[in-house]
C-alpha cells in the first residue's frame, strides 16, 4: 500500500513560483502513471500534471509552459514546479498514483472511469496554494 504526502504548499504572490514535493511511502518504481491533480473551491478537481514510467509528461492547456512535473524514483518522491502563478492557479493540490496510461504510452489526466481516464489507485492528503 503507498502512502503519499504532499509538501510546499503556500501563499505566494502573482507571478511567484512553488515546488510542490509528493513522498511516497512505498516505491513508485512500478507505478504506471502519476500526477498531479487540483481543486479550487466550488470546483471540481481536475488534471493539472501526469508522468509516466519512461519520464512522459502531460500537462493541462491552463499550466503548459509554467509547471513542470518531475519525479525521482530513488527518492520515491514526485515534484511540480510551478512558475508565473496566476491567481486562477489557487487550489488544493494533490499528487496521485497509479492509473493506467493511454495505449502508446501517456498518462491522462482527465479523471474518470473506463478507458482513457485517470482513476488513481492512491490520493494524497492535499496542500494549499494560494495565489494573490
Amino acid at each position: 500500500h503507498v502512502q503519499l504526502v504532499e509538501s510546499g504548499g503556500g501563499s505566494v504572490q502573482l507571478g511567484g513560483s512553488l515546488r510542490l514535493s509528493c513522498a511516497a511511502s512505498g516505491s513508485i518504481e512500478n507505478s504506471l502513471c502519476m500526477g498531479w491533480f487540483r481543486q479550487a473551491p466550488g470546483k471540481e478537481r481536475e488534471g493539472v500534471a501526469s508522468i509516466d514510467n519512461y519520464g512522459t509528461a502531460t500537462y493541462a492547456d491552463a499550466v503548459k509552459g509554467r509547471f513542470t512535473i518531475s519525479q525521482d524514483n530513488a527518492e520515491s518522491t514526485l515534484y511540480l514546479q510551478m512558475d508565473n502563478l496566476k491567481l486562477e492557479d489557487t487550489a488544493v493540490y494533490y499528487c496521485a498514483e497509479n492509473w493506467d496510461p493511454l495505449y502508446g504510452g501517456s498518462c491522462p489526466i482527465r479523471l474518470g472511469q473506463g478507458p482513457g481516464a485517470a482513476n488513481p489507485d492512491h490520493w494524497g492528503q492535499g496542500t494549499q496554494v494560494t495565489v494573490s
